[in-house]
């Protein structure tokens, strides 16, 4: 097979490979620093060598031919330097350190049929492998997908899987974007979970981190310009988009993304914060990628998906190519979420202070107007922010909508979700909120039966200096908000991460049962009704009270009411349609009834219905 490697500034490259059965397992490593300064195939030096030569078609390219099989161990030494893993490495046994290994693509053999499932009218499930199940394997989580077929899920959307330090960890620290992490099972475990999901009749949606990579276990920067000073971002240097050596860098990026789609059958990608992608070039990184995956999708005949998280609440993102947009498929919309939480939880710190002075008004124009910010002033971020959304012309379905997910529990100081706090009726209500919306609707894990497990911040670092920051840094973080360090579980502790695992004993009791049930009820409802997945925004209709805490809306024939307060709401409906007020109610968390003449329906406290016209 032929090796090849990016190595531009090189004046030499030789690879080292030896045989899988020749006992050359290397370490885990002690985790390498983000100048690719640190240690790198800690294996014995028994493998043999061969001089690269450059590639006379590709400057920068270097190659060799050599017999090698699947699970054969490599690496490559430039200008005499420690074996490092090969930038596109398909597997890394022994972790970020080691050595990679080839990969036969064509071993796996596929059991399932599968043609493809698009977003639209889907209802995504957010899963994390380390932490769905107790195991942390990608088949212990896939004996759990027979949960999601039946509460009526349409998409898994799993979490970062590329490698990491030691064996638990969220994953957005993750090196090797080509490969999968070894703990969770490596590239065959991947695919036997995809091939299971597939055969359930679900979707598979990966989540990509392509703004940086870990500090540990980086070695990237030892062979080429795959970072630049020119930009600057949270995690240090950027990923280099736009200077010089870039034209490699994002084909590298593209390749990665491509493999995944087309290798592991996956059928679509989420983009971690596209937002902190910089890049100045006239054609983006972001257009070329979409481009790159809509002709995949042509060649495959399967529909594929691109969904990107943004903070910028641009619906650029998601406009068309041929409009003047990015052209990606779907984007996350927090501010949908931000109002959501501070109608529920009254909370108004940070940027849930843009929301909380008016939260039901807020939530009311997210539903209607796609976003909150879109040209307003935001007292988070001292300036305005946002672009309007054309609702005539942007399909609801490209906006993501969620009461929950990693980031917005993972992220608070003690990881606590929604159920730690809220009623079951504020649960329900919130439930209802996001699957008859007119967003794509997200759950995350654990979320259908209000698990109160938390879901915290949780690292297995094995450079001791990096877990050390890690773990004060997330300390300092919070003191400044009035936590006592103590307070702040300690993310390199295993026990952190073991307590963010779900308790599947907990849907079987109540009161997890009835939230369960619910979830299923209101998800079967959106597909049964083609008004719960109709993308037309402009079509959407809100009406609130502040004071009285309620909110209704109107989609197509249906009529979608919440009260959040404690005590009973009297909603005044209307007809509709020129129909006189009415109707049969479709589902309701507490009992009853439907608007009589006078069109005013009467909810219960803390309680939720859908209701259909006559």
């Amino acid at each position: 097979m032929q090796f090849e490697v990016w190595a531009p500034e090189a004046e030499s490259v030789v690879l080292r490979l030896s045989s899988a059965t020749a006992g050359t397992g290397a370490g885990a490593g002690s985790g390498a620093a983000a100048d690719g300064g640190a240690r790198a195939g800690a294996a014995a030096d028994t493998g043999a060598r061969r001089a690269m030569v450059r590639d006379p078609s590709r400057p920068g390219w270097w190659c060799a031919e050599a017999d090698a099989v699947d699970g054969d161990r490599y690496g490559f030494a430039v200008d005499d330097g420690p074996v490092r893993p090969d930038p596109r490495s398909r597997r890394q046994p022994d972790g970020p350190d080691g050595e990679s290994a080839v990969v036969d693509q064509e071993a796996y053999v596929w059991r399932n049929p599968w043609a493809g499932r698009g977003l639209p009218g889907g209802v995504l499930y957010e899963l994390h492998i380390g932490t769905y199940t107790g195991a942390g394997t990608f088949d212990a989580a896939a004996e759990r997908l027979g949960h999601l077929a039946e509460l009526g899920v349409t998409h898994v959307s799993l979490m970062p899987v590329c490698p990491f330090p030691g064996t638990h960890g969220w994953g957005y620290e993750g090196v090797s974007p080509w490969a999968v992490h070894e703990p969770y099972g490596g590239p065959t475990g991947l695919k036997r979970f995809v091939d299971t999901a597939h055969g359930l009749g679900l979707a598979v949606v990966l989540d990509v981190v392509h703004n940086h990579l870990g500090p540990s276990g980086n070695h990237l920067p030892a062979f080429g310009p795959y970072f630049t000073d020119t930009h600057h971002t949270p995690w240090g240097a950027a990923v280099n988009l736009d200077a010089p050596g870039s034209d490699e860098v994002r084909a590298y990026l593209l390749g990665s993304a491509l493999a995944w789609l087309r290798d592991y059958r996956l059928d679509g990608l989420r983009l971690d914060a596209v937002h902190a992608l910089a890049d100045t070039r006239a054609l983006t990184f972001l257009e070329e990628l979409s481009a790159a995956v809509d002709a995949l999708a042509a060649e495959t005949g399967r529909p594929l998906t691109l969904i990107a998280e943004s903070d910028l609440c641009d619906p650029r993102t998601t406009t068309p190519r041929e409009a003047g947009g990015l052209g990606l498929h779907a984007q996350w919309n927090d501010d949908f979420h931000h109002a959501l939480h501070t109608a529920l939880t009254g909370e108004s710190q940070g940027y849930y202070a843009d929301f909380a002075e008016a939260p039901l008004a807020a939530l009311a124009k997210t539903v209607t107007s796609g976003f909150f910010h879109n040209g307003t002033y935001s007292s988070f971020r001292g300036r305005t922010h946002g672009r309007p959304v054309d609702v005539t012309r942007s399909a609801a379905h490209r906006f993501v909508g969620y009461a929950q997910t990693h980031d917005q529990i993972g992220n608070r100081a003690l990881g606590d979700r929604l159920a730690a706090t809220l009623s079951p009726g504020l649960r329900a209500c919130a439930a209802a909120l996001v699957l008859t919306g007119p967003f794509t609707p997200m759950v995350f894990m654990g979320e259908e039966w209000g698990a109160l497990t938390p879901w915290q911040f949780f690292t297995d670092h094995t450079d001791p200096a990096l877990a050390e920051a890690v773990r004060d840094g997330r300390r300092r973080e919070f003191a400044s908000h009035g936590w006592a360090g103590e307070e702040i579980p300690d993310p390199q502790d295993p026990a952190t991460r073991d307590r963010s695992c779900l308790d599947w004993s907990e849907p079987e009791r109540e009161p997890h049962a009835r939230l369960h049930a619910w979830y299923r009820e209101l998800i079967a409802l959106r597909r049964a009704m083609p008004d719960l997945h109709d993308p037309d925004l402009a079509t959407v209709k809100a009406a609130y009270d502040e004071d009285a805490r309620w909110l209704a809306y109107r989609r197509g024939d249906l009529r979608i009411a919440v009260n959040l307060a404690a005590g009973p709401a009297t909603i005044p409906l209307g007809g509709g349609r020129n129909r006189r007020p009415g109707g049969r109610v479709l589902a309701a968390w507490e009992p009853v009834r439907a608007p009589e003449a006078d069109g005013l329906l009467h909810l219960p406290p803390e309680s939720c219905v859908v209701l259909a016209d006559d």
